[in-house]
């Protein structure tokens, strides 16, 4: 089989992706553009298209339309050679649960044909943290040690390019942040990563992130130029009677947008808007307002926004 004529270049390659089951357009003319050795995010919802994205272009289905590549070789005609040179975690744990975590590796070594010893290395950073478990059957590992099986599992073969699909649903935030930590270690050692995820603080880990909706790439770029762009006041306000304060937020005439984050409201107004003006408006008791530094949920519900008014 000859290898695909796409740009090399990139690590990753998706060019205008669809997908359709039935009347439901899951996946809208996608396109990415990843580089090697680069942590990339595809940052959305539930729902929003990120599981189908990356079933294209890991050869487990097919796209009505569009094309992709993987390491240079074609996400339709190279299958095999694409699902023979990738690392894969799906975002349920698929694991044999009867196993142990040392049968669990042994298991996938020679599934790859490789040898387990010669390969540990690559996985040395996550199995350090699991050697205490390699008798325990991976049914009754924790979430944390479970996701790190996943990934040992993953990289035994020792890939290039690794697909991780929400790595980190229902894991502790103690653990989600030693999880990432080793990608950052695996992307030093040159692997290439493409990550989905619906936890938007995850986004500023990325080298470079895709947000995506119903489907569509609303914005691509780097987590500070994508808050940079957001280009509207943001204020946090916040006051006793918050429920009242968010209806009378929503009724100021330079009110573009108002929203609950955390234990304030955020609120977005058109230029010129300063924090003593939106005091003065809202007149409420107890009543809080700073300037805020938008991050990248407030960008993600802009641009929502935005895409439902179209």
């Amino acid at each position: 089989m000859e290898e695909s004529t796409s740009d090399i270049t990139a690590a990753i390659r998706a060019d205008g992706l669809t997908k359709s089951f039935g009347r439901v357009r899951a996946v809208r003319g996608v396109s990415l553009d990843i580089h090697p050795g680069e942590l990339y995010g595809l940052i959305g919802p539930d729902g929003a298209g990120k599981t189908t994205t990356i079933r294209m272009l890991t050869t487990l289905m097919l796209p009505d339309s569009g094309s992709g590549s993987v390491d240079g070789f074609d996400i339709v005609k190279d299958f095999r050679k694409i699902r023979e040179s990738v690392g894969y975690m799906p975002g349920h744990f698929s694991l044999y649960q009867d196993l142990t975590v040392e049968e669990n590796l042994k298991f996938f070594a020679n599934v790859f044909d490789v040898d387990l010893e010669e390969n540990m290395k690559i996985i040395e950073p996550v199995f350090e943290q699991l050697s205490r478990f390699k008798t325990r059957a991976a049914g009754h590992l924790s979430g944390g040690m479970k996701q790190k099986l996943a990934l040992c599992c993953a990289l035994i073969h020792k890939p290039k390019i690794l697909f991780l699909d929400e790595p980190t649903v229902g894991v502790d935030l103690i653990a989600r942040g030693e999880f990432w930590k080793v990608l950052r270690q695996l992307t030093a050692q040159g692997v290439t990563i493409l990550v989905t995820t619906s936890y938007m603080d995850e986004a500023t880990l990325c080298d470079r992130i895709s947000l995506i909706n119903r489907g569509e790439i609303l914005q691509t770029g780097t987590p500070s130029d994508l808050t940079d762009s957001f280009g509207s006041p943001l204020f946090a306000i916040s006051a006793p009677r918050m429920m009242d304060l968010l209806a009378k937020a929503r009724r100021l005439p330079y009110c573009d947008d108002c929203y609950t984050f955390g234990q304030s409201l955020h609120l977005v107004t058109k230029e010129g808007i300063t924090a003593s003006r939106v005091t003065q408006d809202l007149d409420e008791p107890g009543l809080k307002v700073a300037a805020a530094k938008p991050d990248i949920e407030d960008l993600f519900i802009k641009l929502m926004t935005d895409d439902r008014k179209k």
